[in-house]
């Protein structure tokens, strides 16, 4: 992983030129929630389901290798995803949550921050990703997108400070994302700002359904690389 000690001349200058390569490379780790299944979707994990000719996770894995230089998948079928460079935990708590996900990997991630997002995500925008990271500042435990549909829990950045609350609010069994945000400082990002990076908001598309499945595919074939990773 680099870091800014072991980093030359020109990456310290490229660092200082572009604070993101900053963010992304040295702050923050990139974490996927791998362990969704569906029962209707014949409980197949939703990460492993075809959208046109790539598996989702085959998608969102192009996007967080060109972001992070530690990812982590956080699944409890581990041995699905040998064959990614990536590090692959398992839940720490038994309890099915997404919050346990969240759990599991700040517990092992090493940086300050790290970008999380369900692998039930087929569009999910580098670029959007990039803004989303470029608001980390000091002090900010959580950075989140807000549309009119609500925030978008699932594809945020936490500080490794949120590891206490959460891990407090599974103790409770409070298991609703945002049991914990009373306790900590959330910043959120406005729907206008969103939208000039990702217009359709499809980085939000998240697959439940066969429904959603079809909708996905019908999406790849209408409007090719408006729904692609870049």
């Amino acid at each position: 992983m680099t870091t800014l000690k072991a980093a030359g001349n020109n990456q310290i200058l490229a660092l200082i030129l572009n604070p993101l390569s900053f963010n992304v490379d040295i702050m923050c780790t990139g974490i996927i929630l791998a362990g969704g299944e569906s029962k209707r979707l014949n409980s197949v994990e939703k990460a492993n389901l075809l959208v046109g000719d790539k598996r989702i996770i085959e998608r969102m894995m192009t996007v967080y290798e060109k972001l992070f230089s530690e990812i982590i998948l956080v699944s409890n079928h581990p041995t699905a995803y040998l064959e990614w460079d990536a590090l692959v935990v398992k839940d720490i708590y038994t309890k099915r949550s997404s919050l346990t996900g969240i759990h599991s990997g700040l517990f092992y991630t090493k940086t300050d921050y790290a970008f999380i997002a369900a692998c039930d995500t087929p569009f999910l925008k580098m670029e959007l990703v990039k803004t989303i990271i470029e608001h980390i500042n000091s002090g900010t435990d959580v950075v989140i997108p807000r549309t009119d549909v609500g925030i978008e829990p699932l594809c945020a950045v936490y500080s490794r400070r949120c590891l206490q609350p959460v891990q407090s609010a599974l103790n409770q069994n409070n298991l609703k994302i945002r049991s914990f945000f009373s306790k900590i400082k959330v910043k959120e990002i406005p729907e206008a700002v969103l939208r000039k990076i990702d217009p359709g908001l499809v980085s939000f598309f998240n697959i439940n359904t066969p429904k959603d499945l079809e909708q996905a595919n019908r999406m790849i074939k209408e409007n090719g690389n408006q729904t692609t990773h870049s």
